[in-house]
This record gives C-alpha cells, sequence and structure tokens, in this order.
C-alpha cells in the first residue's frame, strides 16, 4: 500500500508569549501544498525485524530508528501489536525547510497503517497519537487549511481557499538552526490578528501578514530575503518564509503563466506548481 505525504505552508507566523516552560506561544496559519513524498508498506515475510526501513530521493540524516515513520509504526504497534512491515520512503520534501515534510510522512504513516491494518481509528485518535509524534504532525491528519495557535499543536479549521492560485517554493541551500531563530526572536502580537487578516484580498496580505521569523533570519541570511524579493519582482502577490526558514514561497495569479523563472541558485530546490 502507498501514499504520498504532503508538505505545508505557513501563511504567517507570529510568535505571540514566551511560556513559563520555556516554550513559545504562536499562531499560524498551516495550508498543503502538493510537494509530496511517496511511502509504501508492505508485510514482512522474512527475517525476525519488526520493520525494515529503504529511504531513497533527498538524503535523510540519522538512524532508521529515529525516522519519524519508524517512530509512528513503533507507536502503532506498541497498542495493536502490527505484523512485521517492510517501508519504503522516497524523500522529495527537503528537510529543515519549514515545510512540514517529516511530520507529514508520520501522520501518513499513521493513517496508512490504520487502513491497511483494519484497525477502524478515527480521525481524532489518529490526531491524538500524531500529536504525541510532532506538535504540527497531527494538522496532516486531516490535511485542510487550518488556524494553529499554542505551540503550534492547538487547532481550528477556517474557511480558506487558495484553489488555482500558482505556488513558487524555492528553498536555497542554507541551513537555519530553529534553536537560534526562536533565541532571536521578541514575542508580541501583530495589530491585525491572522484570522481577520485571511479575510482580507491577498494584494494587502503583504503588509499584514507578517512571519516573526523573517526579522531575525534575514540579517543573517541575506541570500533568503533576496529570494522573497526576486518572487516579488516577478509578480508575486504575496511571498514570505514559511516555518523558520529557509523555505520561501510566492504566490501567483491562477492566470500568471510566467511565474518566477529567475535562477535561484544551483543547489536551490524550486517547486512551481497549482494549489489545490
Amino acid at each position: 500500500m502507498i501514499t504520498f505525504p504532503n508538505a505545508k505552508i505557513n501563511l504567517g507566523l507570529n510568535i505571540v508569549e514566551k511560556r513559563p516552560d520555556g516554550y513559545h506561544n504562536l499562531e499560524t496559519i498551516f495550508y498543503p501544498v502538493p510537494v509530496e513524498d511517496a511511502l509504501e508498506v508492505n508485510i514482512l515475510n522474512e527475517g525476525n525485524e519488526k520493520f525494515r526501513l529503504h529511504q531513497a530521493g533527498l538524503e535523510i540524516e540519522g538512524e532508521a530508528e529515529n525516522n519519524l515513520v519508524v517512530k509512528a509504526y513503533k507507536l502503532l504497534d506498541a497498542e495493536f501489536n502490527l505484523p512485521p512491515v517492510d517501508i519504503h520512503l522516497f524523500k522529495h520534501i527537503p528537510s529543515g525547510a519549514g515545510l512540514g515534510g517529516g511530520s507529514s510522512d508520520a501522520a501518513y504513516m499513521l493513517k496508512l497503517l490504520n487502513e491497511k491494518f483494519n484497525l477502524e481509528l478515527t480521525n481524532e485518535t489518529l490526531e491524538e497519537y500524531a500529536a504525541r509524534l510532532g506538535a504540527d504532525c497531527a494538522f496532516f491528519i486531516r490535511n485542510t487549511p487550518t488556524y494553529a495557535e499554542g505551540i503550534g499543536n492547538i487547532f481550528s479549521p477556517i474557511s480558506l481557499s487558495l484553489k488555482g492560485y500558482q505556488i513558487v517554493l524555492v528553498k536555497p541551500d542554507i541551513f537555519v538552526s530553529t534553536r537560534e531563530a526562536f533565541a532571536q526572536i521578541k514575542p508580541h502580537r501583530q495589530p491585525v490578528p491572522l484570522k481577520e487578516v485571511i479575510k482580507y484580498p491577498m494584494k494587502e496580505w503583504r503588509e499584514l501578514m507578517v512571519n516573526d521569523f523573517e526579522e531575525s533570519v534575514f540579517p543573517q541570511f541575506p541570500g533568503i530575503k533576496e529570494i522573497k524579493e526576486k518572487l516579488y519582482r516577478q509578480g508575486a502577490i504575496y511571498a514570505a518564509m514559511t516555518g523558520s526558514g529557509s523555505s520561501v514561497f510566492g504566490l501567483f495569479k491562477p492566470e500568471d503563466t510566467k511565474t518566477a523563472e529567475e535562477d535561484f541558485g544551483e543547489k536551490a530546490f524550486v517547486y512551481r506548481g497549482v494549489l489545490k
């Protein structure tokens, strides 16, 4: 059985306060993007292992035991004593890019195992399992536009459709430390809440919708800022960094057929597609 975990972007990302536990409360909007990995699971009929993980595509650092798809399997295996599985994961979504690729893989693994082994888990229960794997994992269970608050783990559905808009997504060959990005953040609330901003015409988002991490990331990595500026020069209605970086996306009118043909660097990951 095979499935295709997709990425997400953040529409706005505001760090509103620091919590007593050291984490930060935020507000953001998750929107699904059709950049996809491929994940296949079959029953493992040989050997004494509980799982085997085969990885292809973009390189993933770390041991198989620490991969989120394996953690998702172990989470359900502890509850339901699942058969041994042979896992094939093809990575197309860049890691460390603010696109939620690992979280999506984990959530889709839960959904795939639920279907394959007839566990009959509801979306609500799957979300509870997903939340144990990562703050934003649960978003990918329903995979619909969502307003997130808390540490990015409290979800509310929103009425927002960008269907037909073109997206250009650029991940340069730059690594941004999430820890360092948070360390330089000064929590505050934006004048207009995100839930209200999305009701404005998209052309007004440029002045109203903010990713707070840009203030600290752009001075350190001017190349990321330049990508955003290039997207605007190419005619993007709205452009921003997603998550804590380093990916930047631009949204273009559905009828715009000449989206961002500029060169973003030899090693940059560039995706051009249409939102659903």
